[in-house]
Order: structure tokens, then C-alpha cells, then sequence
């Protein structure tokens, strides 16, 4: 049982760490029709690494994003620079076999590099920190997965194993295992310097530009919400859930998930490495160092499906709160924040052509929760591909890889059955209240001009009324307390009380309703 809401230390509104950063530059919306060599959509680390690349190679590249730069999945991280995915290359070896296996950690391993290389190459202060990363077990179960993965490692050639005896918790652990040479930074410093230079190096960016349509495979156009044009030799598609997932029928390849973060003042001792839990729910530990010298703990976990809580989402908040009050002593909790992030079949990222035959158009998405490594070699491969030069990872994430395995098929099977059984539960699911029983600040399905609604009354009384049916695939959207959102459940998309985009891969808003 958590804590009483009352005596919570939890903020009301969710503000992420990282995006208290405020040296992001600004920048105005496309208006009208431009051409460039290269458009990049998406102003998260894929897409800012891939357009830093190209215009230091001297390429002719644009950068759009929906909303501010670096206000996507990239700015509510945990940011952890690390190839270890929590118990992960013991199944991947039978996933896809140990030397793709082994090609992955080093893809991740060389996403850390560039990270480091880059800092040091243009003095960036992005407080990065060698770390060693370790996997806790707190059951028998746990410490016999941490017994497998130890000999994944070694058969890869990992840099790390068994390691209970260098666990330094408040708590005690059965077994752990540690993967050496990781690391830990502030991505919002780091990635707002690469954009000064994409600048400096002739980029062109603009924010508050939606992009709702790729139109045309082989001279490919970007459309906008606004009805503007960017025509392009190459598309890079770098928005975390494709918006064109269409092409290639991404919505039926990726499953979603929703977790959470608090930044907390301790009484305890702040763990100096990056911690996971081998168990459910799972629980990770990493400590940042405020501008002001004072130390942070940030402890993350506590996911579920989008859109698919089984619980209130600020009990989520309150689950982690009450791990850090157990463990380590809660003073306070300046921030909270969560993430949504995307799995692929066979949980390796698609990134490169989107699709057989569409040779100028580039995806990047499904980083398994790990999309600082992942992301940051991502950029690396596109820009490559982009460029015609050879990468020794592309071929293991090349999203048109052939073969679905049983178990990709097993994953299949499952998440669109999920889609399925949500798409009818929410069809069937009548509305729990009218709109006068609203309370301040709260959110509900409502019936409205004798129809199901979605509802929400804010802190001055006014109602926002939506359409629950969200824009992309026609599923019955949830509301989500904790962010004041109406959350997808099959594909994940997320919309504003008002009904805005927040997440897509839905490009269009919810139709607003007025009561009659």
C-alpha cells in the first residue's frame, strides 16, 4: 500500500529534470514551401545526432519537430549510457543468435563512444560521468536470470559478471551482475550544444511544425499540419513512433509502454552507480548532480502498457515514492516525470529504409526503454546510410530484416490481440459520470448530448469536452491523472485535455465537443 495521497511528496505537475535546462534555442514554424537535400522530422536525439552529422558532412539538412526540440521521449529520460538492458543478452542470444548478439552490445558500446568523443571534441559540459551499471536480484528466481545473462556475457565478451560483493544498497540483494565502462550524462546540455552547431553548420530548424504526410516514395514531400511543404531527397523519420507507420505497418510491430521517474532529496546516502532491478516492478537507480552541488536520486520504473493502467497513473508516482522512503528516506521530490517507449518484435530498434522500396525515406524507433545508446548510434547509422557509407550495426537493425521468428510471431499474435480486446472493451465501455459530477481537476469519460464524451474539468471549473476516439486507428482513448491526458491504448498516442497531439502516432487532435 502506498503512501496516503495527502502526505504524498509527489508534485501536482509533472516536470522533468532534464527539461528545467533552459539554454534551448527557439525556433519559428515552417510557414509556406521549402526543398532541402536531407528533412529530418523529429527533434530528439535521433533526429538531432543524424542532422549534426549530415551538416558537419556538409549536406543540406532541415529539422522539424511538432513542439519544442528536445521535448519528446529525449528530454524525459533516465539517461543512462549504457549497453546493459537490464537481463537481456541471454534471450537475445536465442533471439537472433550470438553474433548479432554481440553486434548489438557493440553497436550500444559505440553509441556510448560517439556521446563521449563528441563532448570532449567540441568542450561540451554535459556533466557525463563514468558509471558501472548493475542488475540486483532480490529472489531466487532473479539471481538464477542474473546466473544466465553472467554466462551470456562471457560468451559475448562483455565487460562485466557477477557482482554482489561491489553492490553498494541500503538493502540487501541475493546476487547482481555489473557491466563496466557505462556511463551517465544530462542529454538536454549535450544535445542543445549539437544544436547550436547543426546551425552554425548551415542547418535549417524549425519547431511547432507537425509533419502529417510523407507524400511520394521516390521524390519524397513532407506535408504539415499547416498545409506547408519541404521537398527532399531523403526523409529521416526520427519521431520515436513513426507517424508515417503506414509504410510499413509499424502500428501492427511495435508495443508501447508507459513509465515513470521522481527526482528525490534524500536523507540516505546516494547510490555513486546505476542500479535495475532484476524483479518486477522494476526499479532504477541513478543520481544527478544539480547545479548547486546537491546530490539527486532519481528512481524510475513502475511501467505498464499505455493507455492500459490498472491503477490511477499518479499511483505509479507513488509506488516509487514509497520505494525511496523505504530504502534510502524521502526528503522531498522537486520533480516527476514519465516516459513512453516503443518495442519491436524481436526487442532490436528498426533503424534504415522504412520499408522495402522506400529507398528515401529512414525510420528510426523501438528502443526497448534504452534510447540514449541506442539513439545515439541510430543517428550515427542513418547518417551513414544516408551518405552511402558502410556500418558494421545496419544490418541487424535494418527494419526491413527478413524472417519473423516464433517468437517475433508469438509477439505478433499477442500485441494485436491486445490492440483488438482494447479497440471492443473501449467501444462497449459506458461513461462513469455526467459532466456536473465532475470535480475540480478531474477527468472522466462523460456522457454528452447523449453520447460517451471525454471530460475534464480544470482547477477554474471550465470543462473540456473531447471526443474519446483517437485520430490515428479509431480506439477509445483513457484518461491519465497524472499528465491530464487522454492516452491510447492500442498504439499509444496521447492528447492534451483539449485534445492537441501530445504523442502520436496520431497527427491529428481530438474533435472538441460542446455541450448543447
Amino acid at each position: 500500500m502506498s503512501q496516503n495521497e495527502n502526505t504524498s511528496r509527489i508534485p501536482e505537475s509533472s516536470k522533468s529534470y532534464w527539461r528545467d535546462y533552459k539554454e534551448i534555442p527557439s525556433y519559428s514554424p515552417l510557414q509556406g514551401n521549402e526543398s532541402t537535400e536531407i528533412g529530418i522530422v523529429g527533434g530528439g536525439i535521433v533526429g538531432v545526432i543524424s542532422a549534426y552529422l549530415l551538416a558537419k558532412a556538409g549536406r543540406k539538412v532541415t529539422l522539424l519537430d511538432a513542439g519544442k526540440l528536445l521535448d519528446g521521449v529525449t528530454g524525459y529520460t533516465t539517461a543512462k549510457i549504457t549497453a546493459q538492458h537490464g537481463l537481456f543478452y541471454f534471450p537475445l542470444i536465442k533471439t537472433i543468435g550470438e553474433e548479432n548478439a554481440k553486434l548489438y552490445y557493440e553497436a550500444n558500446m559505440a553509441g556510448k563512444r560517439f556521446i563521449e568523443e563528441t563532448a570532449k571534441e567540441l568542450n561540451i559540459d554535459c556533466d557525463l560521468t563514468p558509471q558501472k551499471a548493475f542488475v540486483y536480484a532480490e529472489s531466487l528466481l532473479g539471481t538464477k536470470l542474473i546466473e544466465k545473462e553472467a554466462e551470456a556475457y562471457e560468451k559475448l565478451g562483455i565487460d562485466g559478471g557477477l557482482a554482489k560483493d561491489e553492490v553498494e544498497l541500503p538493502f540487501p540483494v541475493k546476487e547482481a551482475i555489473v557491466m563496466r565502462n557505462q556511463a551517465q550524462f544530462h542529454p538536454l546540455k549535450f544535445l542543445a550544444a549539437l544544436v547550436q552547431e547543426i546551425e552554425r553548420l548551415g542547418g535549417t530548424i524549425y519547431e511547432q511544425t507537425r509533419a502529417v504526410k510523407v507524400l511520394k516514395k521516390k521524390d519524397p514531400v513532407i506535408q504539415t499540419e499547416n498545409l506547408s511543404h519541404l521537398s527532399c531527397d531523403k526523409v529521416i523519420v526520427a519521431t520515436h513512433y513513426p507517424f508515417n507507420d503506414d509504410d510499413g505497418m509499424y502500428f501492427s510491430r511495435l508495443s508501447i509502454n508507459r513509465s515513470y521517474a521522481i527526482a528525490a532529496k534524500i536523507n540516505g546516502e546516494v547510490p555513486n552507480e546505476m542500479y535495475l532491478s532484476a524483479e518486477m516492478p522494476k526499479r532504477s537507480l541513478r543520481y544527478v548532480m544539480t547545479d548547486d552541488g546537491e546530490k539527486l536520486l532519481i528512481i524510475g520504473g513502475d511501467g505498464h502498457t499505455t493507455g492500459q493502467s490498472k491503477t490511477p497513473t499518479m499511483e505509479h508516482y507513488r509506488n516509487l515514492e514509497q520505494f525511496g522512503e523505504q530504502h534510502f528516506g524521502i526528503r522531498e521530490i522537486p520533480y516527476r516525470w514519465s516516459a513512453q517507449d516503443m518495442t519491436t518484435l524481436d526487442q532490436v530498434p528498426y533503424v534504415g529504409t522504412i520499408t522495402a522500396g522506400y529507398d528515401n525515406i529512414l525510420v528510426a524507433t523501438g528502443f526497448h526503454k534504452w534510447g540514449m545508446s541506442n539513439g545515439a548510434i541510430a543517428g550515427v547509422m542513418l547518417a551513414d546510410q544516408v551518405q552511402g557509407n558502410e556500418n558494421p550495426y545496419a544490418k541487424i537493425f535494418d527494419p526491413t530484416r527478413p524472417k519473423m521468428k516464433a517468437v517475433d510471431a508469438a509477439s505478433f499474435v499477442k500485441d494485436n490481440a491486445s490492440v483488438a480486446k482494447e479497440l471492443l472493451k473501449g467501444k462497449l465501455k459506458r461513461p462513469s459520470k455526467t459532466v456536473d459530477q465532475l470535480a475540480k481537476d478531474e477527468g472522466a469519460h462523460v456522457k454528452v448530448n447523449g453520447k460517451r464524451a471525454g471530460g475534464y474539468k480544470d482547477q477554474y471549473g471550465q470543462v473540456h469536452i473531447v471526443s474519446t476516439t483517437c485520430t490515428h486507428m479509431g480506439c477509445e482513448v483513457g484518461w491519465n491523472d497524472a499528465e491530464k491526458s487522454w492516452d491510447c491504448p492500442c498504439h499509444g498516442s496521447r492528447f492534451s485535455y483539449t485534445g492537441e497531439v501530445l504523442e502520436g502516432p496520431a497527427v491529428k487532435p481530438l474533435k472538441r465537443i460542446e455541450e448543447k
